[in-house]
């Protein structure tokens, strides 16, 4: 028997979820038909202060769109870290030098930068999102075929199960099966780095504040927990990250105080330690008929400060937008998939993130090298950006998501 929805998103993750909650929520959309595709539905995360090791920095912007789709109130406010400054420095500088970075919510009309929170949170919390429960079917198989049509798609689950649909948003991660399926290809390369996560009880109060110290081999970052630790986002060349992963809790610490320049004084660590590698790549194209990409499985950058979901929940709500523009000028649920309006999405969000992974990537590179002269030319710049307020207010709102063409639920 085959199946007839709408709208399928092909991965229940963080952004995959957002997507399917933001589809329900839309009134325009109120009568489609969505599925979410996801064989592994999170489980409800564990009430007490355990935090897992994977979290993120969620910018204003994704925090806007997380209210949107119902799914805010579902992240216990304990579990909500926020974070009021931004403080970075490079290893050849001293962090009270002054060409020291130093970002304020002060100087926003914000109440904060915006929180660090667990993913495994954040995807719960929008599975349990009311109109997610209500109006999404959760089909729990893998995806086994997507075979295109000229007016939808045929999809076949691992579980033999056969749909029709006249959408489908690619959602699966850097690795999309989908998008391989569709066809699109992607750039980019591997940085033969991997970030070292983990948390840490320091001596020092981190006050609310993330600290990010470039070093040759890649960015330290100290992300402020509301339990008075701090994750640990580190960066290293791949063989070094093994190393660091497999040193007792003594040396760890030890070599971790160095790279931070003991910013937050000795430091303990008590909790495991995991690694993973670090990747651009960028999908050559959004979107084909009857297909879009949303997330990772279009767009996969260095994980600096933990910032890169905010671009997947950018992508989601532009997306939704998009679809309720086409229905506002009278589209039909079953032309969501055409080109022509599938077009204005991949124009918006592809333009958007080729911009933001530019800043990233060049910041990246710009300081993970030994070069004197690129050392002497960081310190100016630094300099430049931090006694300058129209160049420190431009990374700042980037850094909260309130720059660039924007979703109306975030303007």
């Amino acid at each position: 028997m085959t199946t007839d929805f709408d709208i399928l998103i092909v991965g229940g993750g963080m952004v995959g979820a957002c997507v399917a909650a933001l589809a329900a929520t839309e009134p325009s959309l109120q009568d489609a038909r969505i599925a979410l595709l996801e064989p592994h539905a999170p489980t409800m995360p564990p009430p007490n202060h355990d935090v897992d090791l994977r979290v993120s920095a969620i910018s204003r912007a994704s925090e806007r769109i997380l209210r949107c789709a119902q799914a805010w109130s579902h992240i216990p406010a304990i579990h909500r870290s926020a974070y009021d400054c931004m403080t970075v420095w490079d290893a050849v500088n001293k962090l009270d030098d002054a060409a020291t970075l130093h970002f304020s919510a002060a100087e926003t009309s914000e109440a904060n930068l915006g929180y660090i929170i667990e993913n495994r949170r954040l995807q719960w919390a929008l599975f349990e999102a009311q109109p997610l429960r209500q109006r999404v079917t959760i089909l729990g198989a893998p995806l086994r075929d997507l075979q295109f049509v000229e007016h939808g798609a045929h999809v076949t689950l691992a579980d033999e199960r056969k749909l029709r649909v006249s959408l489908v948003i690619g959602a699966d991660g850097a690795n999309s099966t989908s998008r391989k399926m569709a066809g699109i290809t992607t750039s980019g390369w591997q940085y033969e780095q991997s970030a070292v996560v983990t948390h840490v009880k320091t001596e020092k109060s981190h006050q609310r504040t993330a600290w990010q110290r470039f070093t040759p081999s890649g960015p330290v970052a100290f992300l402020p927990l509301a339990d008075g630790r701090s994750s640990i986002v580190w960066t290293n060349p791949t063989d070094q990250a093994e190393r660091l992963i497999n040193l007792n809790a003594e040396d760890f610490a030890a070599e971790l105080e160095r790279a931070s320049d003991c910013v937050l004084g000795k430091i303990n660590v008590d909790v495991p330690r995991a690694h993973f590698p670090l990747q651009l790549a960028h999908a050559r194209d959004y979107t084909r008929a009857r297909f879009a990409l949303v997330g990772d499985a279009a767009h996969a950058v260095h994980p600096l400060a933990g910032q890169g979901v905010n671009l997947g929940f950018l992508d989601a709500a532009a997306l939704i937008e998009t679809l309720a523009d086409a229905r506002a000028e009278g589209a039909e649920f079953s032309a969501l998939g055409e080109p022509r309006v599938l077009r204005r999405y991949e124009r918006w969000r592809k333009s958007e993130n080729l911009l933001a992974m530019g800043l990233i990537d060049g910041i990246n590179r710009l300081f993970s090298n030994h070069s004197t002269v690129l050392g002497a030319l960081r310190r100016v710049g630094f300099r430049a950006i931090e006694h300058t307020p129209i160049a420190k207010r431009f990374f700042i709102l980037r850094a909260l998501g309130l720059a660039g063409e924007r979703p109306k639920m975030v303007a």
